[in-house]
């Protein structure tokens, strides 16, 4: 079948399976694992040479990793080391021993091929956990932040693994990279993210569009990612320094909205893949074994989380879940059972075993999540994340911080009050960087962008751009997607008013009113007013043109009749200012 043909296929099977399997509640996941057991070599057999198309849909996991360093500050990373240590390794040698000796001792595997098996399949699904995760809401939690630590240890011992499998065929390390090229990709890295991709990607800001910000989105993190796996270390891991050294840039959530689409997209291609790539004759001819093996691991994997967890001090409730969501096999078992295969460490019908039974573990752990939701729900137990909200969390976002955002980013600073600014000037970014001002690069009117810098968290929105077609736009498309955010804008004169009451603002202020009145009260007062009549008729006035601009803007009115409400509101406002006039004088 014909490249095109390969993806309209992908496509069908991805609209097709993915709804299905939503609305039966079993979750996306399933759905392309199904969709690819169908399409692949042993149903419909309608896609060939699914082993290639899983190594593309790897970038799927790679995109994946970078948006999850760009949401971790390298600070929490830091404070994170010991959980990554400590729970991720005890992880991975207790599954890796319990496993390994369940071969040794009940398949009377060799100790090698039991070694092997047991590294391979004590590798979790990083992709399908955090996917997992981010659908049940649990992946900034405490207990999903420990859960994460796991599968980045994991991620980090891929490598060591892959290597320790050659130097079992050969009695020595593979030739590969030397561990010297490892560390100096890595420092280049670190060197290339800190100081050079920001100013970047500034240049681009400013002379290139929209396409080619996201063509430079992808270059980023798939240079990374093929420079690090070039040097030894695996392309998710090069992507996640990547996220991490971008983690505090001024175009963190540009990068994120670009690069989310891809991610969604790739990701489903890999679990497509991963379907495909099971070998369903061998659950047929040996559907006992398969099936109670995949059982067996879900159980030890999960046991084996739940107790480091319960060490951890994560109540029972938590432990199982995570446990539960990390208990499959990995998509880089694939990739050691290979590397084993084609260095002879194991048999080819014991790696195709072991990639099935990882296969039908991916399976079983949906079902088996959202069977411990239900019970957990029918307990009517008490919540157990921490739902407080976060004082920390920004609850204001303003868009544009030219002079007039500025004023209102300074008084929240000096009262410690966190918000979010979004400008598309990066000279205007930097310069504000250098006071200590946080905003970052982005086009406020894009509802994916607004989504990413978190809007969906904020109660204000605080629109003090210069173009009013460009505010309009937002403060439409705001108050259509979030409803119960309240909008203040900047309002250049009373036809801006007019249209931002129409948008469904709730608050704006005149740019040029209250300087306007300012000045004529002094000029009141210079004419011979005294300061009470100059302040009192200025009032008058402000009031009256407010109720003015009220009228015209909840009663829709065309130009004509706009005219009309200013001609009448002239002689109302003599009539006002005669009658107060005599109010005063007695």
């Amino acid at each position: 079948m014909s490249l095109m043909g390969s993806a309209v296929v992908f496509l069908v099977a991805a609209v097709v399976a993915v709804p299905i399997f939503r609305k039966l509640k079993l979750g996306a996941i399933l759905g392309y694992l199904v969709a690819g057991v169908i399409i692949g070599p042993s149903v419909m057999d309608w896609v060939n040479d699914p082993q290639t198309i899983l190594h593309v849909a790897e970038l799927g996991v790679v995109f994946l990793l970078f948006i999850i360093g760009l949401e971790l500050d390298p600070k929490q990373l830091w404070e994170m080391r010991k959980k990554i240590m400590l729970t991720g390794g005890s992880q991975l040698l207790f599954s890796t021993v319990f496993i390994g000796a369940m071969c040794l001792l009940l398949l009377s595997l060799s100790p090698v091929t039991a070694l092997v098996v047991g590294l391979s399949v004590a590798l979790s699904s990083t992709a399908f956990a955090v996917q997992l995760m981010e659908e049940h809401r649990v992946l900034k939690t405490p207990p999903g932040q420990q859960g994460f630590s796991i599968l980045l240890m994991q991620d980090v011992a891929v490598i060591p693994i892959l290597l320790l499998v050659a130097s079992l065929s050969s009695g020595d390390v593979a030739s590969g990279p030397a561990w010297w090229i490892s560390v100096l990709a890595l420092c280049a890295v670190l060197v290339i993210g800190r100081f050079l991709i920001n100013p970047f990607l500034s240049l681009i800001s400013l002379y290139g569009n929209s396409e080619v910000m996201t063509a430079s989105a992808l270059l980023i993190v798939i240079a990374t990612a093929l420079g690090m796996q070039e040097a030894g270390l695996s392309m998710g891991m090069g992507a996640f320094v990547a996220g991490i050294l971008l983690a505090n840039s001024s175009f963190k959530h540009q990068l994120e909205t670009e690069i989310a689409p891809f991610k969604g997209l790739f990701l489903g291609l890999f679990f497509i893949a991963i379907g495909m790539n099971l070998n369903l004759a061998l659950l047929v001819s040996e559907p006992l074994f398969i099936v109670g093996a995949s059982v067996l691991l879900v159980a030890v994997k999960g046991s084996v989380i739940f107790g480091i967890l319960k060490l951890a001090k994560q109540n029972s409730t938590d432990a199982v879940r995570i446990g539960l969501m990390l208990s499959q096999g990995g998509e880089f078992a694939f990739v050691v059972m290979s590397q084993a295969e084609v260095s002879g460490v194991i048999e080819t019908l014991i790696s195709q075993q072991v990639t099935l039974i990882v296969g039908v573990s991916m399976a079983l752990t949906s079902p088996l999540v959202i069977l411990h939701s239900l019970w957990f729900n029918s307990k009517n137990c008490p919540a157990v994340y921490d739902s407080e909200p976060n004082e920390k969390e920004p609850k204001v976002l303003i868009a544009g911080l030219g002079r007039f955002g500025q004023v209102s980013a300074r008084i929240l600073t000096a009262n410690k009050i966190p918000f979010i600014a979004l400008d598309k000037d990066p000279e205007q970014i930097e310069f504000l960087k250098k006071f200590g001002s946080k905003v970052f690069y982005g086009d406020a009117s894009r509802l994916d962008l607004l989504r990413t810098a978190g809007i969906g968290k904020v109660n204000v929105l605080l629109i003090a751009i210069d173009n009013e077609q460009e505010a309009l736009k937002i403060a439409y498309l705001v108050r259509e997607h979030f409803p119960d955010i309240k909008i203040i804008a900047r309002a250049r004169n009373r036809m801006s008013v007019i249209n931002y009451a129409r948008a469904g603002v709730n608050t704006y202020v005149r740019e040029v009113f209250p300087a306007g009145l300012k000045a004529a009260e002094k000029l009141l007062q210079a004419y011979g007013f005294d300061e009470a009549k100059a302040v009192r008729t200025v009032e008058l006035f402000a009031k009256h043109d407010e109720r003015l601009v009220d009228i015209s803007a909840t009663k829709n009115l065309n130009l004509q009749q706009m005219i009309d409400i200013n001609e009448q509101g002239k002689s109302e406002l003599q009539s006002l200012f005669e009658r107060d006039e005599k109010g005063i004088d007695r």
